[in-house]
């Protein structure tokens, strides 16, 4: 089981009670982070994933919480995060809590061991509804009772409602998980588009973006700004450089800061789990 970690000597065990700690989990993984906030200093990231080509099951993801020595203590605040690639936007005027099922199967099918959850975004005014996995949201509530959880795209949308404040031009943004991708365009200050991509290859990624862009009269003059599973000089990156001229890799900001021992870390890759820190 792969594993990864960073923190900070300042990291205090028995200091919880001033931390907010951040955990995404899902069957791809666990990765949570602490926010210390005295300081407002992101002091701990840890990581783990399953083996290539596996997924952890439930039992696995309940041991890896029960066996850390930071996932079981008191903190100020938790946030949880559970990716999904099925979820769907409401304009808040029209959202009613008890249709949230109704309007979530206008656009995706829901399966029995689903429950389907929502997050009110500010920018757009919408409401997120998503697809969580029951035995998730039973475990997430096994260990942090009373805790709402959050889609992935609540703190993507967080951090590009604040990325795009200063631009003129399209705000575009890709963000890449392990068998999905979220393609989110704003232009003119409003949404343009939000939708999510199955793929099995990077030429998959190619084709629904530079589809979208075609569609929508975009130029390969504009910049994409990518986040999650995917880095510099990789395959993705130097494929998407033939066609579109600039290519940034987004860096989380808030009102915080992160360590120096983050400094080698690409901070893309955890965009949301930092992100998550800003939001409510």
């Amino acid at each position: 089981m792969p594993f990864f970690e960073l923190f900070d000597e300042t990291l205090d065990i028995n200091s919880t009670e001033n931390y907010e700690l951040s955990v995404e989990v899902s069957h791809d993984g666990l990765t949570f982070c602490l926010l210390d906030t005295i300081r407002n200093k992101f002091v701990l990231i840890r990581s783990f994933n399953p083996d290539e080509n596996k997924y952890f099951s439930i039992g696995q993801t309940d041991e890896i919480i029960s066996k850390d020595d930071f996932l079981t203590k008191k903190y100020k605040k938790v946030k949880v995060i559970m990716p999904s690639s099925k979820s769907t936007l409401v304009p808040a005027p029209l959202f009613d809590p008890g249709k949230k099922d109704d309007y979530f199967i206008f656009n995706h099918l829901k399966d029995d061991n689903e429950l389907i959850l929502s997050n009110k975004i500010a920018d757009p005014d919408t409401y997120l509804l998503f697809a969580a996995l029951i035995p998730f949201t039973d475990l997430v509530n096994k260990f942090y009772p009373d805790i709402q959880p959050y889609h992935h795209v609540k703190p993507l949308l967080r951090h590009i409602s604040h990325e795009r404040k200063n631009l003129n031009s399209h705000y575009i943004h890709v963000h890449v998980e392990r068998e999905f991708f979220n393609l989110i365009i704003f232009g003119s200050g409003t949404l343009k588009f939000c939708n999510t991509f199955s793929y099995r290859n990077i030429s998959d990624i190619l084709y629904y973006v530079l589809n979208v862009f075609m569609n929508l009269g975009l130029s390969q003059e504009e910049t994409i700004h990518f986040s999650g599973q995917t880095g510099k000089y990789d395959d993705l990156s130097s494929n998407f450089s033939i066609y579109v001229r600039n290519i940034l890799f987004a860096s989380p900001s808030g009102n915080f800061t992160f360590s120096y021992v983050f400094n080698e870390l690409d901070l893309h890759r955890f965009l949301n789990i930092f992100t998550l820190a800003n939001c409510e």
